[in-house]
């Protein structure tokens, strides 16, 4: 990496709990590549202080992750149609003051059904309702699923959700008797490191008639989903891959430079060892 200096564009992350995924991903790529270019996350309390900061430092781009996702969005110069479709950002771009939005979660949850190879006549069930649940719902639909429930614990934004995409809702409260589901997705904070450590999001009766177990939870990498996915032989779908191919997108639109499979993959591996 070159020596900090005058000209070095700068990328940050923005989330209530920040991980050095993002950081060791996008860093180890400006390394290889030879870029002039420095990456760092943030604990962020306050969007919109965060927002102004990014364009007052010439910022050149910012991730954005749980809880800042739709709070961001009063604060841009412009959204992306993958940010307006589904009313949240994950991706802030900065050309000389001019900030715009983007989603790339929604494309990365796209191609990872695809490239899982997931049957789209499958019955799903997503655990959530906040920002990424959004890209997770859209994607899920625009990629041909039509038997989609969300569960939620905010009647509000669940059933909003639901509506906006044709599909059910369900509150939470109702996750003991629920059954049948082939497709479990978890797109809530539970499972997580950093005090959802060890919680599991789903019971285990209904991970046991599932095909699919899905989370979008990148730390740890094994949540207690995960492991209990693998335990019965589920297909299990992981937050590093979102992770890794959302991150990808955001490489391109700050730099211009599109990744191949294999710097992908590497950059993922370096991204995971601490």
């Amino acid at each position: 990496m070159p020596i900090l200096n005058k000209d070095m564009q700068l990328c940050i992350s923005i989330s209530a709990r920040p991980s050095n995924i993002g950081t060791r991903f996008h860093n180890f790529l400006y390394e290889e590549l030879g870029l002039n270019f420095i990456y760092k996350g943030f604990a962020v309390e306050d969007a919109e202080g965060a927002v102004r900061g990014i364009r007052a430092l010439k910022i050149r781009g910012a991730a954005v992750s749980m809880p800042h996702k739709e709070a961001v969005i009063p604060f841009m110069d412009e959204l992306d149609a993958s940010a307006s479709a589904i009313e949240s950002v994950n991706t802030i771009v900065n050309t000389d003051g001019y900030l715009k939005a983007y989603n790339t979660d929604y494309q990365a949850v796209a191609d990872v059904l695809k490239s899982h190879e997931v049957d789209k006549s499958s019955s799903v069930l997503v655990r959530g309702s906040g920002g990424m649940a959004k890209a997770v719902v859209a994607a899920f639909r625009d990629s041909g699923f039509t038997d989609l429930t969300v569960l939620s614990r905010n009647e509000v934004t669940g059933k909003a959700l639901a509506e906006k995409y044709g599909f059910n809702w369900k509150s939470e409260s109702a996750l003991d008797s629920v059954a049948g589901f082939q497709i479990l997705v978890n797109v809530t904070p539970i499972g997580m490191a950093g005090g959802n450590d060890g919680q599991l999001s789903f019971p285990e009766k209904l991970v046991e008639g599932a095909d699919v177990a899905f989370d979008v939870i990148a730390i740890p990498a094994e949540t207690p989903l995960l492991k209990l996915g693998v335990a019965h032989n589920k297909v299990v779908i992981t937050g590093l891959e979102i992770m890794a191919l959302q991150a990808a997108i955001q490489f391109e639109l700050y730099t211009g430079i599109t990744l191949t499979d294999d710097q992908i993959r590497r950059a993922a591996a370096f991204s995971r060892e601490s």
